[in-house]
This record gives structure tokens, C-alpha cells and sequence, in this order.
């Protein structure tokens, strides 16, 4: 069976002449995933090229990343438009309570009384908490929903299910 990969980022393209990548990066864990001497994969389609960070440090909006053995711009320039991933078995241990936005993503929500209200579509991170959006089952605007604990009562990523006590006003 293929294993399953998860996606840490994009290369939108080269920076300077040096083997620098730009890349968008995709995971919420930039300093663990992009760590001198880890080893991600470019997704050619056709295939999986492992490259070995050297060096990492962020610019603007971007994370740089140069590869080792890959020191020229020529050496690195086929990999743009494509997506850094790493196999879904290294994922990053987390704490409880935590949870990758890829788990969240399409778990159904349910109140406290048991009404179903919709399915998690995604989720932003504006400050202090992140807001889950859900999509309302049936019709009407998203329902947004700070992860802080007074709301979340419950995630069963196993069964794809959040139990949510509603603030006032929330629904």
C-alpha cells in the first residue's frame, strides 16, 4: 500500500542565484519541519525527490530553504510550483489538546443537546484561538467557533465528531 504523505509547503520559486528556494509553507510547524539535516520530498508527480535542508530562515511571508548538495539556482529551478511533503508517519507529536488542521477538517459538530450543526470546512488562525468554520447543515451563513474550552467540549478525531457548547449569540 502507497503510504500517505502530508504537504509542509510549496515552492513558488527560486530566490538569488544560490540554490535558495521560496517556498509557502503549509505546515504548522516550520522550525521542527524545515530543521537543518530533515529530509522532505519534492512532488514531481512522476516522483518523490528527497532533498536535505541545509539552511532556513524566513523572508517576508516566505520560508527559504536550501538543499544540500543542491547549491546553484540550475540545480533547484525544476522544482518550482511544486509541493514539499514529508511522509504522514513523521508527523509532530502533539500535546493534548492539539491537533493537526487536516483532522479538524470535515469532522461533523454537534451541540452539547445533540443537534448536529455542520461540518468543519476550515479553519483560521486570527490571533489568541482559532476559529473553526463549520458549514451549516442545511441552509444559512458558516458558524464560527473559537477553540477555547468553555465552547469545545469534546474531539473524537476517530470518529470525526466535536461536541461544541454554544456561547450566546454564537449559533
Amino acid at each position: 500500500m502507497d503510504k500517505e504523505w502530508l504537504n509542509v509547503g510549496k515552492i513558488v520559486n527560486t530566490h538569488g542565484i544560490r540554490g535558495e528556494v521560496r517556498v509557502i509553507s503549509r505546515t504548522d510547524f516550520p522550525e521542527e519541519r524545515y530543521k537543518k539535516g530533515n529530509t522532505l520530498y519534492v512532488d514531481l508527480g512522476s516522483e518523490l525527490v528527497p532533498v536535505t535542508i541545509e539552511a532556513h530562515r524566513k523572508h517576508k511571508q516566505f520560508d527559504l530553504l536550501t538543499f544540500e548538495n543542491l547549491g546553484n539556482i540550475n540545480d533547484v529551478e525544476r522544482f518550482k510550483g511544486y509541493l514539499l511533503k514529508v511522509p504522514k508517519e513523521q508527523s509532530v507529536a502533539l500535546d493534548e489538546g492539539e491537533f493537526f488542521y487536516h483532522d479538524i477538517i470535515g469532522c461533523s459538530v454537534f451541540t452539547v443537546e445533540g443537534d448536529e450543526l455542520g461540518k468543519v470546512k476550515e479553519i483560521l488562525s486570527p490571533g489568541a484561538n482559532d476559529v473553526w468554520v463549520v458549514k451549516r447543515k442545511g441552509f444559512g451563513p458558516d458558524i464560527l467557533i473559537p477553540y477555547i474550552p468553555p465552547v469545545v467540549k469534546t474531539v473524537d478525531i476517530d470518529e470525526k465528531k466535536i461536541i461544541i457548547e454554544p456561547l450566546e449569540g454564537l449559533i
